[in-house]
């Protein structure tokens, strides 16, 4: 039964379309980190990025070097767009993409690591059979159908990640509006809505409507009375979301992610408007190598299930740690300020040296190092390295405090403990991070 369902046989135009606008997002995403500057603050102008530990042997190319990548990505999105050399540049651009994502982490953001999954689903996915150049050059590949598994990978993907999202505004500092509150504070100079913004009732209608839509929205998309009321919804949160946070093409990708929810003929309308032919057959074709595609696909969706719990197996809240933060969809939900100071202990001397990080840290480094654990950890190996090249042996301390969401500063760092002679666990608890609860 199951493999009748997933090998159904169902018309395409909902892919072919969705893979000429991802392609255009993302090259939009590659030229616009050009353009805006965005390569030159995060991995030109840092004398080292903040890599994903473990993954320090990818480093920025030297000089302008990142900036021709960036433009040999955008070149390869639009061959995406076009489905020219489709599998060949998805792929390509997916490498790239993941290279960059797990070289620096001071401009984290969930659309990096959602983008990077996409990539790795779309590179597998038929979606150049039709509305492509590879089509036109090569006619016998041409197919108005796909596996409805190819749906389902898709539309699951997405809804996880809503539910996910919405999950973890669960906590006391969103379902208050007082994070929500926070978030528009630093709005309130914004041309024509600032003043908007800062009214009572915008923040409550941010908190519910934000926890609702990210539930939903799936839910409501699928039933066709609700899609359309659904869809005008979305339209209003993503394009707010991107007027006001600013947050690259995550908006506009998360909207033609709806096409997948419309009929084929309302697609072949708005888009496909030469296309006359419309698959309704629906044969069923099992493929030789169904088990290890289910099998893939399980292991897959396991993994996408299981990633964003891992924090509960930390000890304290992530709000705090960040341990399992990242890769678990937990989307603006916290404001964080620190300050933190490092000094140095040259071993056999008694000088204490303080470290100056603006000598070694970009604008961007400096706000994000004092709040999360880990970068400081990584800044402190930094320092020793440069210290060891000197042929010294040193200890290092780290002494900050942070505020959560506007609260009170509390102590981030056990001042005791000297972090170059730690090292990092991925998978436990750092007892130098210390509890929450401290004063």
């Amino acid at each position: 039964m199951l493999n009748r369902w997933l090998f159904k046989q169902v018309d395409n135009s909902a892919l072919v379309v969705f893979r000429a606008l991802f392609g255009l997002l993302i090259a939009i995403e590659a030229f616009g980190a050009i353009f805006t500057g965005w390569i030159r603050r995060t991995l030109i102008e840092p004398d080292f990025t903040f890599n994903f530990i473990g993954f320090e042997f990818l480093q920025p190319l030297p000089g302008n070097g990142m900036l021709w990548y960036y433009g040999i990505m955008g070149v390869f999105g639009i061959f995406v767009m076009l489905g020219f050399k489709y599998r060949l540049s998805i792929v390509c651009y997916g490498i790239m993409w993941a290279a960059v994502y797990l070289m620096q982490k001071s401009s984290y953001n969930n659309h990096y690591y959602l983008l990077m999954l996409l990539c790795i689903i779309m590179s597998f996915l038929p979606a150049n059979r039709w509305f492509s150049l590879d089509a036109k050059i090569k006619p016998e590949i041409s197919k108005i159908s796909m596996p409805r598994w190819v749906w389902v990978v898709i539309v699951l993907q997405l809804w996880i990640v809503f539910t996910y999202a919405s999950v973890a505004k669960l906590y006391p500092d969103w379902l208050d509006g007082s994070f929500p509150a926070l978030l528009m504070r630093s709005k309130a100079d914004y041309w024509l809505v600032g003043e908007i913004l800062q009214q009572g009732w915008v923040r409550y209608a941010i908190t519910y409507f934000g926890l609702l839509f990210d539930l939903l929205i799936i839910p409501l998309l699928f039933w066709k009375r609700t899609r359309l009321p659904a869809f005008i919804a979305a339209i209003f949160f993503h394009l707010f979301n991107s007027f006001i946070f600013h947050i690259g093409i995550f908006p506009y990708m998360s909207l033609a992610f709806s096409i997948f929810f419309f009929p084929t003929e309302k697609i072949n309308k708005w888009f496909l408007r030469n296309r006359k032919k419309y698959y309704d057959k629906g044969e069923i074709i099992i493929p030789p190598y169904r088990n290890l595609l289910i099998a893939a696909m399980s292991i897959w969706f396991i993994i996408q299930v299981c990633l964003p719990l891992r924090h509960w197996f930390f000890k304290d809240d992530v709000l705090w740690t960040e341990e399992g933060h990242r890769l678990s969809w937990r989307m603006m939900l916290r404001g964080k300020s620190g300050r933190i100071t490092f000094k140095v202990v040259e071993k056999g001397a008694i000088d204490t040296v303080f470290v100056n990080k603006k000598d070694y840290l970009s604008r961007k480094q400096l706000r994000a190092i004092s709040t999360k654990p880990d970068m400081i950890w990584q800044f402190v190996q930094r320092i020793e390295e440069e210290y060891v090249e000197k042929g010294k042996e040193v200890e290092i301390y780290a002494e900050g405090k942070i505020s959560v969401n506007g609260g009170p500063y509390k102590p981030l760092i056990d001042p005791k403990v000297d972090l170059a002679a730690e090292k990092w666990q991925h998978f436990r608890h750092h007892d130098w991070i210390l509890p929450s609860d401290s004063e």
